[in-house]
């Protein structure tokens, strides 16, 4: 069975970058909320520095898309390539 690269890559995409907006967003309304994990992502990605705006928390969403489907992307080739059938020998007699 092989996995859809496009459909992993655009899965995982959304599912990472929807988690830092998610975070980010619960974020700004309350302050206390996700600073862990907002520290570790904007330690990542240069330029998003743990939501302190709506446009930094935007920033941080597109990150993670991008991130996220590229590492989508990378885990279905990979796991094409690994998971190749090997081709039986021919059962004619």
């Amino acid at each position: 069975m092989r996995l859809s690269v496009k459909a992993m890559a655009f899965a995982v995409g959304l599912t990472w970058g929807g988690g830092v907006a998610f975070v980010a967003l619960i974020h700004l309304a309350f302050p206390a909320y996700g600073t862990s994990y907002l520290a570790f992502v904007s330690s990542i990605y240069p330029g998003f520095h743990g939501a302190s705006s709506f446009g930094d928390a935007l920033l941080g969403t597109v990150y993670g898309l991008i991130d996220g489907a590229g590492g989508g992307c990378i885990f279905a080739w990979l796991y094409n390539l690994v998971a190749e059938p090997v081709a039986a020998p021919s059962q004619q007699g």
